[in-house]
């Protein structure tokens, strides 16, 4: 099997070049270049995606099994990949986002089928747009698209709601005693998922006829509250979290960048229905819990000092915010 990745070297998608690559596929990644990621095995593409007109040049004569682009985000960049790949692929997969999923959401059960609105998040109405336009290209023209939902996956990522990600402030604020902030109450469930279980539902869809014209998320089926999220963190990082809780919407007050995240994502709770995956791909199962995966995600962070960013604007608006509630 023939396969394109647009990007491949991101935090979920390198688990996934990486599987592609045991199982034989022939997996060609596109980039700029500017990534220190290697991933033996596989077939670098030099090009950059925002050039389309210079891509038909390198990609001219490739005929691809599949095509997936992991670093669209606009109807724009969608529409560029159409006009780019409609007549030269099997199936295009485009990575979308369970945060488009209805918020507020009317049952905490999410499936395939619950509608997509966000009123909080651009970044989510973005993807929206994406599988909207996507949607009319299968139905107008038969492009063969699969869209994946992606739903706070984690690797060489702190999945904290704030001042993790890239960061590793969070934690250092931990180990020093510091006060961190968990939104609402902390009694809210949450689900995370380690990229390489991601990887085996994700590889599963690649080449499959029954997954044209469909949606799918991929998620583990641990559910954890975030009171229990942070105290996994802490006790991976050999501490104890001093624990502030303040109500999300004051959260977003204090900090409107943070209204996307929280309001439109982080802040309700959702319980994923995987039977669809698992039905097209029935050897799917997330075997990595939460407390396992952080502490490899915190030995990744830990292995090259570089990696520790503290930034000092994120502990500023963290005070900020808990003094102005009070604490």
């Amino acid at each position: 099997m023939k396969v394109l990745f647009i990007g491949g070297t991101g935090n979920i998608s390198t688990s996934v070049s990486k599987l592609c690559v045991e199982r034989g596929i022939d997996l060609h990644l596109l980039n700029r270049g500017t990534r220190k990621v290697e991933i033996p095995g596989t077939h670098a593409v030099k090009g950059d995606i925002t050039s389309p007109e210079n891509l038909k040049t390198v990609l001219a004569g490739h005929r691809w099994d599949v095509v997936v682009d992991w670093i669209a985000y606009t109807e724009q960049d969608i529409e560029r990949d159409i006009n780019l790949f409609r007549h030269h692929t099997n199936q295009f997969i485009f990575i979308s986002s369970a945060s488009a999923y209805q918020k507020p959401p009317s049952s905490p059960i999410i499936r395939e089928s619950t509608p997509l609105s966000n009123p909080f998040w651009q970044y989510s109405r973005d993807k929206i747009a994406c599988e909207k336009r996507l949607d009319r290209a299968f139905r107008k023209e038969q492009f063969p698209i699969t869209i994946v939902r992606p739903s706070h996956t984690y690797d060489t990522v702190i999945p904290l709601a704030f001042g993790g990600w890239t960061e590793y402030t969070v934690i250092e604020r931990m180990r020093k005693g510091r006060p961190v902030i968990v939104h609402g109450d902390g009694t809210s469930l949450w689900t995370l998922t380690h990229a390489k279980d991601f990887a085996k539902g994700f590889v599963g869809l690649l080449g499959r006829q029954e997954a044209i014209g469909e949606a799918f998320h991929i998620t583990s089926n641990e559910i954890l509250t975030w009171n229990q999220i942070y105290q996994t963190v802490a006790e991976a990082a050999g501490c104890q979290a001093k624990v502030v809780h303040i109500p999300s919407d004051f959260i977003a007050q204090c900090e409107p960048s943070l209204e996307g995240p929280l309001l439109g994502d982080k802040a309700v709770s959702v319980i994923f229905d995987n039977t669809k995956i698992k039905k097209l791909v029935p050897d799917y199962t997330a075997n990595i819990p939460f407390a396992e995966g952080i502490r490899q995600t915190l030995s990744w962070f830990e292995s090259d000092p570089k990696r520790q960013l503290i930034r000092n604007d994120t502990n500023a608006m963290i005070d900020r915010i808990i003094d102005a509630y009070g604490h």
